[in-house]
């Protein structure tokens, strides 16, 4: 990569920290691009040479979110593995995610905007939508195997995330608590796994 190529991917990576910063103080109405130009260091101009709009600024961070969200989320299905292990993996990954600071600055921006937007939530949760979670695709390998039983795989998804951000999300997001200490952390994901697997392991 040449020097000018990494300076311009220095600019759009300022322009978006500085965006989340913004957006976080401010709200989306209220963020100018002039303000996010000046609080990255760059021109008005750099910034619209990035991103043609607000909009589609706060697109990009939408999409660094659910980057995040799914990045953790490629655990493949083993059928010769113990199903607690396995499950046991890709919670504490979630964990891990759902406890990274830079997470939490962009979800707060993301619920924050769309709050005051119904529409823009609608397009978040559709792209969102788009793409199916590593976790639904596990657990409908698993079902495929005869060891869940068959509910549909997208509820059982959800439901187990939802016991880990009852704990390690909307507390942060919503109260400002302190992230999970690791053996809270393991607390949550055995339990989790407990009601889970009682419930749907065949």
């Amino acid at each position: 990569m040449t020097a000018p190529q990494r300076l311009t991917d220095r600019k759009r990576e300022a322009i978006i920290q500085a965006a989340i910063a913004e957006f976080r103080a401010n709200g989306f109405d209220i963020t100018s691009m002039d303000k996010i130009a000046a609080t990255a260091g760059v021109s008005k101009r750099t910034v619209y040479n990035h991103f043609p709009s607000k909009e589609e600024l706060f697109a990009e961070i939408l999409n660094q979110l659910w980057a995040r969200v799914t990045a953790e989320q490629e655990t493949s299905y083993h059928h010769d593995q113990p199903l607690r292990e396995q499950m046991r993996l890709m919670l504490k990954a979630k964990l891990q995610m759902l406890g990274d600071d830079n997470f939490l600055d962009l979800a707060r921006v993301a619920i924050a905007a769309t709050i005051h937007s119904p529409e823009r939530a609608q397009n978040m949760v559709a792209r969102m939508g788009a793409r199916e979670e590593g976790l639904t695709v596990w657990i409908r390998a698993a079902q495929a195997d005869g060891r869940l039983k068959q509910v549909a795989p997208e509820f059982a998804a959800q439901q187990i995330q939802g016991m880990l951000k009852s704990f390690a999300f909307w507390p942060q997001i919503s109260m400002g608590l302190p992230a999970l200490s690791e053996e809270m952390q393991n607390t949550v994901v055995e339990s989790a796994l407990d009601m889970f697997l009682a419930c749907y392991q065949c």
